[in-house]
């Protein structure tokens, strides 16, 4: 499989090289320049989440050699890494409805799935190409890219790794995370602004001719752990495979029935997972994208037109709360029929004027298998708590949006097949929504995220996964803030003087 950019498929690159450079050099997004063969059978679905991933790795990286793929993905996913063995457990909440468990990695969170696995992708990739350069990664986060990415990369030779987050966009355990990592190749840096504010600044570096030369000179590369990277994107195809053939192995479904998946979403990367799932045969019947309030990929996928002039709101799902969702970009290339001056025109729009419009032949191949709701903060903590109360099952505030609209979902639609939530992280690392939602908010006023971490799992009988409860014994080491004009100048003297 080779790759080309969205916004010019003249110009071929291997699987390693969109790797490595992570950004197109047009600004475009890599995507796979050639047939993709459906891949879904019944020999699929059986072994484990590690036989699964070589199967779908290898479709997709066309020069890597099967042992080099099943090297990197043992490195990443095993009992080392993962406090349950089967990598993303599935649970069932209710007869028809599961939760697809993604954050039993080290930072409990679902971008623990790609960022275990993307550093030996990289440093294979970096080993055939024949250049030895230091690689750069520098991403911007929302809240969980950044400590997934942070504990990916450290310590890992050859490569620094840097991570913007807004200042006051995480919630305080995601930003105790990334302010207390530990490891010499690592830098964190908190940004005045919101997240769309840091991964434009951020997007602005890749863009900067002038700065990349600088780089080069002395002896760097950039490349991105943001789900821009087709490293990133393509472990989360795994996940739809095994959640998929968990459900046939226990006789919920038939092979080849078709299910639903619920993804709460931002960046549009995770539920794009899905779509590519689907290419490659997996019986999908709606992949149900849920947005919290700002809600700008509801409104698109309704109406057609993304308008990101809007009021953005700081929400109790603060890893949703996004208005430029970088991914979709793939998406729509894939759906016009790969037409680069399209997606050119439509993404100069949004830069210049903020907004754009598909017409009527892409919006209706976008809901034929997209559908799309939103739910507020308010919905959030109701859901979260019907939740627990119905079902015994406790839900984080990200994937309490995705229940929320999928019950949405299925008042509209007359629906009989099975879905799944993608559940995104752990409902710890946000004890303040999950607290607020199940018991009276005044009795945890004035109490800091890590004691209610000890009480939540008191109350609930429910551990806290060891990566958060060793939080409260580690230091902060990060304390820089920048303004989102800074962080060009930032870069360079951190890296050149």
């Amino acid at each position: 499989m080779l790759y080309y950019s969205t916004r010019d498929i003249d110009n071929i690159s291997t699987a390693s090289n969109a790797i490595l450079k992570g950004l197109a050099h047009d600004g475009g997004l890599f995507v796979p320049a050639g047939t993709i063969n459906k891949l879904f059978n019944k020999k699929l679905l059986t072994g484990n989440y590690n036989e699964l991933a070589v199967n779908i790795f290898s479709q997709f990286l066309g020069d890597f050699s099967i042992p080099e793929i099943k090297s990197a993905i043992d490195a990443a996913y095993n009992e080392k890494t993962f406090e349950h063995q089967a990598i993303t457990p599935l649970s069932q909440i209710s007869e028809q409805t599961y939760c697809l468990e993604l954050w039993h990695g080290p930072t409990s969170a679902f971008k623990d799935i790609a960022l275990q696995v993307l550093p030996h992708l990289l440093t294979t990739a970096a080993l055939k190409s024949g250049d030895d350069r230091d690689i750069v990664i520098l991403t911007a986060t929302s809240g969980d890219t950044g400590k997934s990415a942070l504990e990916g990369f450290r310590d890992v030779k050859g490569v620094i790794i840097i991570v913007y987050f807004p200042e006051k966009g995480v919630s305080e355990i995601q930003k105790l995370q990334m302010t207390t990592q530990e490891g010499l190749n690592v830098h964190v840096i908190a940004v005045q602004g919101n997240f769309d504010d840091t991964q434009a600044g951020v997007k602005q570096i890749f863009n900067n001719k002038v700065i990349n030369a600088k780089l080069a000179n002395e002896g760097y590369r950039l490349t991105s752990a943001n789900s821009i990277n087709w490293g990133r994107l393509l472990p989360q195809i795994v996940y739809y495979f095994y959640a998929y053939g968990e459900l046939v192995s226990r006789g919920h479904i038939q092979a080849g029935k078709a299910i639903n998946f619920v993804v709460p979403t931002g960046n549009f990367g995770n539920i794009l997972a899905g779509y590519y799932a689907h290419r490659l045969g997996l019986p999908i019947n709606r992949l149900v994208c849920a947005a919290n309030r700002n809600n700008v990929l509801s409104d698109f996928i309704n109406s057609g037109q993304y308008n990101k002039n809007r009021p953005f709101y700081n929400s109790l799902s603060p890893s949703m709360d996004i208005l430029v969702s970088s991914n979709l970009e793939r998406l729509l290339f894939e759906l016009n029929g790969h037409d680069p001056d399209q997606i050119k025109n439509w993404m100069d729009q949004l830069s210049k004027e903020g907004l754009y419009r598909l017409d009527k032949e892409t919006l209706s191949k976008l809901q034929e298998m997209f559908w799309s709701d939103y739910a507020d903060d308010q919905e959030t903590l109701a859901t979260i708590a019907d939740t627990y109360r119905s079902n015994n099952y406790l839900l984080d505030p990200h994937s309490a949006v995705g229940k929320n609209v999928l019950g949405k979902y299925l008042a509209q639609e007359n629906s009989d097949h099975p879905s799944i939530i993608l559940s995104t992280a752990s409902p710890f690392k946000f004890t303040g929504s999950t607290s607020k939602a199940l018991y009276n908010s005044s009795d945890f006023m004035d109490i800091s995220e890590l004691e209610l971490m000890k009480t939540l799992s008191q109350k609930t009988g429910i551990p806290v996964p060891k990566n958060l409860a060793e939080l409260e014994n580690k230091a902060v080491i990060h304390r820089q803030v920048i303004a989102p004009l800074e962080m060009a100048e930032h870069l360079e003297k951190q890296l050149l003087t």
